[in-house]
């Protein structure tokens, strides 16, 4: 197949792009790079050490024998993504271009308003570009568990059967976002269920959860094809974050009581959750949601393995409770469905103390990257 990948650049991106090209897919990466800009502007850096972007792709092709072709767009520049549609006429386009930290979203109101200008603006361009030039093209897009929020049922797979006043109807499962990123999801989802059911456009919707891991065996075949690992407060996730704590001998820096739980899933498994989406396609008008993770762990669950597996490797790692800066409820009921990747052959990478370890050792060896200054939250949503 032809396909785009945007956000090629990025953590969940690139490594799909690599997947979907050494299973002999013709893959475009368009990236305008502002992840590496977010690095500048906020004095971080990935845990790895990567290379630019076009020094990658030209690894993957010495290493690969594979070509991918990378451009450099915004996606809000609509003549740079019509032109990107013209020129490819994809058969997929996969959408991770867009600024994926809840805490970068509630810096301030400019940063706020900058989340959804990129990512609301960014999705509506490539529906009209599905639209005017490519009307067969299915959108596989990254959307987020966090979408949902806490809610106190079962979260189904993007639809519920209502029964209201004796009648019945089918809708999608209310949202209630925990922050504006997440909010910008929200509007993604209903901005592209409203193109499918006006313009018959093909998409999948990916309510994906937390991201874990490094490496894929595509990554591994060269050092020069090494993912990016975030591990600071505003980009890094709670288990990044625990194991380059536990690296350089900080405290694991638990929010609140830690029941706050959340599905997670392991990169490798991004990569393959995306190729059963390309694979099986919506139809024209249809909408499918898919749920995509594999396992549920509280936030303090996440902790307690990182120490565990600290302590094998002979380190001194210690838990301690910090104030959280967020607003989310503890204690509080979480089972969400996650039955259709499975369905259609998802085969989960679980996370275990050895998978844990592999990152823990990695961050070892680049210890003197960190900074650890960056490790603890600056940002409140109060």
């Amino acid at each position: 197949m032809k396909i785009v990948v945007a956000g090629g650049d990025g953590f969940c991106g690139w490594p799909t792009a690599l997947y979907l090209s050494q299973k002999g897919h013709d893959v475009t990466i368009v990236d305008n790079l502002v992840r590496r800009e977010i690095d500048v502007e906020l004095g971080s850096n990935s845990m790895t050490p990567i290379l630019p972007l076009e020094e990658r792709v030209a690894a993957w092709k010495e290493v690969s024998g594979k070509d991918i072709e990378v451009r450099i767009a915004d996606l809000t520049d609509y003549d740079a993504v019509a032109s990107v549609f013209q020129e490819t006429q994809p058969e997929a386009f996969v959408h991770f271009a867009e600024h994926r930290s809840a805490p970068y979203s509630m810096i301030d109101r400019e940063h706020a308003i900058e989340n959804h200008r990129n990512n609301v603006e960014g999705t509506l361009n490539v529906l009209w570009a599905i639209k005017d030039f490519a009307p067969d093209c299915h959108l596989v897009k990254l959307g987020t568990m966090g979408e949902y929020g806490q809610p106190n049922i079962d979260i189904e797979e993007g639809w519920i059967e209502i029964e209201h006043k004796g009648r019945k109807d089918r809708l999608p499962f209310p949202k209630a976002p925990g922050s504006f990123y997440h909010l910008t999801k929200v509007h993604d989802s209903d901005n592209i269920m409203f193109a499918c059911r006006i313009w018959g456009i093909r998409a999948t919707d990916l309510n994906q959860g937390v991201v874990y891991g490094l490496e894929t065996d595509e990554t591994r075949l060269d050092p020069r094809l090494v993912n990016r690992f975030d591990y600071d407060a505003v980009f890094g996730t709670a288990l990044n974050r625990f194991i380059i704590q536990a690296a350089i001998g900080h405290d694991l820096t638990v929010y609140g009581n830690g029941s706050q739980t959340r599905g997670y899933l392991d990169i490798q498994d991004t990569v393959r959750c995306i190729e059963l989406a390309c694979e099986n396609p919506a139809e024209r008008g249809e909408f499918k949601v898919y749920n995509q993770f594999t396992e549920q762990f509280s936030v303090k669950e996440l902790a307690e393995k990182v120490q565990k597996v600290g302590s094998d490797l002979g380190l001194d790692v210690k838990i301690a409770p910090t104030e959280n800066p967020r607003v989310e409820k503890y204690d509080h009921y979480y089972n969400a469905v996650h039955t259709n990747l499975l369905d259609l052959g998802l085969e989960p990478h679980l996370l275990t103390d050895e998978h844990i370890a592999e990152v823990l050792k990695a961050a070892q060896e680049n210890v003197d990257r960190v900074k650890r200054e960056l490790v603890m939250p600056t940002v409140t949503w109060k």
